[in-house]
């Protein structure tokens, strides 16, 4: 699981980063909540641990700035402010869940996963947005920055799985087993011709590249 940890204290975020490392997941932090909203504009992650009271920006605006992005990325909302009335602002502003501190580390670690599990049994999304890239799932529409993609159905199926493991080195495997049904090796230029293909399309008209090739690796989408 990759959880992104917004939180200006640093000690406090070292001991997250820390201590849900020991337990499996991947994590990144942000020492602030507009460095946070950036990073989670960005996609990728599976839950977002958000301090409620940080410079900048405090935890509250930078979540309702992602519902109103579309984002629903599950959100659990930490703060010394424990009133009924200080939890049920936390959870109209966008949050999933609160956990007031102090709190037990292993009781952090089962929320941070139960919103994962809540997340994967729930409705199933129909758009999928990384960065400035956004994908109809329903309508087969692909726009950049608001500009509309025209895609051949083989190049949108690699964009969605590309999507789908945002931030990720995928190989060439991965991208025969799950795109093209493969489980052997063709022995063909087919992934490099279709990358090669929807790179132009995404990246015509913008100066910053999202599609790129990890030498010795395979290739990776950035928001």
């Amino acid at each position: 699981m990759r959880i992104l940890i917004i939180e200006d204290d640093a000690e406090a975020g070292a001991a997250m980063v820390r201590g849900l490392g020991e337990a499996g997941h991947e994590t990144v932090h942000a020492a602030d909540g507009a460095l946070g909203l950036e990073a989670a504009l960005k996609g990728g992650f599976d839950v977002l641990v958000v301090d409620r009271m940080m410079p900048n920006m405090d935890g509250l605006a930078a979540v309702e700035t992602l519902r109103r992005e579309g984002d629903q990325t599950p959100v659990l909302f930490l703060s010394a402010l424990g009133e009924i009335d200080d939890r049920v602002t936390g959870l109209k502003a966008g949050g999933d869940d609160y956990l007031v501190k102090p709190y037990a580390f292993a009781e952090l670690i089962a929320r941070v996963e139960a919103l994962s599990r809540r997340r994967e049994t729930g409705a199933v999304a129909t758009t999928l947005r990384v960065g400035e890239l956004e994908m109809d799932l329903i309508g087969r529409g692909v726009r950049r920055d608001g500009k509309p993609i025209d895609l051949q159905p083989r190049e949108f199926q690699l964009l969605e799985f590309m999507m789908r493991h945002a931030g990720q080195s995928v190989t060439r495997t991965m991208l025969l087993e799950k795109v093209w049904n493969y489980h052997f090796d063709p022995q063909t230029n087919v992934i490099d011709v279709h990358v090669s293909r929807l790179r132009a399309k995404l990246d015509k008209g913008f100066n910053r590249p999202m599609l790129t090739t990890v030498r010795g690796a395979g290739y990776r989408l950035d928001g």
